[in-house]
């Protein structure tokens, strides 16, 4: 089939490597490799100029790119339709999370209103689940990246402070506020590259002049909150996304505090779908905290 060929090229020219390529598609670089080729020999086209490790898109290759979009768009609106029948009375939604803290109540909504539609969630970070949504892998993407595209409809559904997370026994447990200053001492527990939460913590201390004595990277929230609590170091996250857990506490940030803004996102072509359509109906106003 064309459509293996096609997704792997497209992955290829985002990622600009065939190794990220085959990491964000889970198979082989061989595979990836063998795919555009096959492309390639079936057409006698050239989709790439090929120079050591990099690749660059020939005329051809940039050509191709929005045709295979659109191609995608044609698959999702089908799969999307078939999935849906049935006025609401069947069908499923997925959606893409970097948390589910801040849109869960409005699935609960959503749920209780069309009981009948199956609701998925998927996490991963900001970049990844608008990746998602991009390659129509889910619905609908709930990240704290703020993206101008003309493509994509955008609501903000939530604006929350950050706040430092610290062992309860911890020296700064005491203080009713801190600075950032009085990081530089701590090991700073922070999230994974592509993290709109780890983005902020890093702004806030560049520019606050502050160089931290030590780091170290957890890719979940709940990894980093069981690390804090064992006294591993301390972090900063969002004030909505802390559990409610023994062992942690809580160290409100002096002026100017790191606001994280959480946004749901759609595809515009897709925002009349009836059933992305009903969920952003369910959506309650946005309120600053």
């Amino acid at each position: 089939m064309l459509a293996p060929l096609l997704i792997a090229f497209k992955e290829v020219a985002r990622q600009g490597s065939v190794t990220a390529a085959a990491r964000q598609l889970d198979c082989s670089q061989p595979t990836i490799t063998a795919r555009i080729r096959q492309l390639e020999e079936r057409y006698a086209v050239e989709l790439f100029h090929r120079r050591g490790s990099r690749l660059d898109l020939t005329d051809i290759g940039t050509h191709l790119l929005p045709l295979i979009d659109q191609l995608l768009q044609q698959e999702g609106d089908i799969d999307f339709l078939l999935r849906n029948a049935g006025a609401l009375r069947g069908g499923s939604l997925r959606i893409g999370v970097t948390g589910p803290y801040y849109i869960l109540p409005s699935v609960a909504a959503f749920r209780q209103q069309y009981p009948a539609v199956e609701v998925s969630i998927e996490v991963g970070n900001s970049q990844a689940v608008l990746e998602a949504l991009d390659d129509y892998e889910i619905d609908l993407a709930v990240s704290s990246h703020e993206v101008e595209d003309s493509r994509l409809e955008r609501r903000t559904i939530a604006t929350d402070p950050l706040v430092l997370i610290v062992p309860q026994r911890h020296r700064l447990a005491a203080l009713a506020d801190i600075c950032l200053a009085d990081l530089a001492d701590c090991n700073l527990l922070l999230r994974e590259p592509g993290s709109m939460t780890r983005k902020l913590t890093e702004q806030a201390l560049q520019g606050a002049g502050i160089k931290l004595a030590s780091s170290m990277v957890i890719g979940s929230r709940e990894a980093i909150c069981e690390a804090v609590r064992l006294g591993m170091g301390c972090s900063l996250m969002p004030r909505g996304e802390v559990p409610t857990q023994a062992g942690l506490a809580i160290c409100s940030l002096r002026e100017p505090i790191p606001v994280l803004h959480e946004y749901l996102y759609t595809l515009s072509t897709r925002a009349h779908n009836p059933v992305i359509a009903a969920f952003l109906a369910a959506l309650p106003p946005h309120r600053l905290p």
